[in-house]
């Protein structure tokens, strides 16, 4: 299975601009740039876009893991912060935090953690990120 985006950029590293698409067309010719990227411009940039992959990876991982497990969620709520720091040699993503919130009716504390952990593991785009990944999971009730 394969899934293509397109980009496309005219300009400069400050003063240029592109846009991004996705082949299902979700997305379509959404604007970025410098400032939407390492400042507070109205457009997208590829670390939000990747904090939304995470997010939804992971929610639908956690969804498998506690269907092994004979439970279903009621719901599940994640929020996923990619942190984009300059290193010495450029600049890097180095964190992406998950903040879950879910409810998920006869789960016990255990067996949430169990599977929040699997999922946070085993999601492929939390395999894909060689950084640190954190996760802050509460059940509710």
């Amino acid at each position: 299975m394969k899934r293509t985006a397109h980009a496309q950029w005219r300009g400069d590293l400050r003063g240029g601009s592109g846009t991004v698409s996705t082949a299902s067309g979700t997305l379509s010719h959404q604007p970025y740039s410098f400032h939407t990227r390492f400042e507070e411009g109205k457009g997208t940039n590829p670390e939000e876009l990747l904090a939304a992959a995470h997010a939804g990876c992971f929610s639908m991982a956690l969804s498998a893991q506690l269907g092994q497990a004979g439970l279903t969620p009621e719901s599940i709520e994640t929020t996923c912060t990619i942190t984009l720091e300059k290193q010495a040699d450029g600049f890097a993503i180095t964190q992406s935090h998950l903040q879950l919130k879910a409810r998920i009716p006869g789960a016990s504390k255990e067996a949430f953690d169990k599977a929040a952990q699997a999922a946070k593991s085993g999601c492929p785009v939390s395999r894909l990120f060689n950084t640190s990944i954190t996760l802050d999971a509460s059940l509710e009730s």
